[in-house]
């Protein structure tokens, strides 16, 4: 019975981890830049511990905001294009955008969700 219980245990929170936003590429980071919304691109690798902590909070708000806002991830291992496009040094990046599609802020290493909806608000969320 308690072998049940760890393996059911190991198997909900691996489930609970897992929760992220497909990677974007940069003709879906250029779609969401002229849609006329704020935008977050978070620029990540899938492989980062600090990106696989915000991954469920990107995934919260892009369901969240999805009618008032952008939030994109964009893993640099596979989309490697993008690192040079947003001048990526390290990452996590996430960049702020307003609804013109010019940059408004940057941050690097982990955000945490108050700090996220504080960027997009500064970038125009209403």
């Amino acid at each position: 019975m308690k072998r049940l219980l760890a393996i059911l245990l190991l198997l909900l929170t691996g489930t609970a981890a897992r929760a992220e936003l497909p990677s974007a590429n940069l003709f879906v980071a250029n779609q969401a830049l002229a849609a006329g919304k704020p935008t977050v691109i978070d620029l990540g690798a899938r492989a980062c511990t600090p990106c696989k902590k915000m991954a469920p909070i990107l995934e919260e708000l892009a369901g969240t905001y999805r009618d008032r806002a952008n939030v994109l991830f964009i893993d640099v291992r596979e989309e490697d294009a993008a690192a040079d496009v947003f001048g990526i040094q390290m990452i996590p990046t996430q960049i702020f955008f307003d609804a013109k599609g010019k940059e408004v802020s940057r941050h690097i290493g982990f955000m945490d969700r108050d700090d996220l909806i504080k960027g997009l608000t500064a970038a125009g969320l209403k």
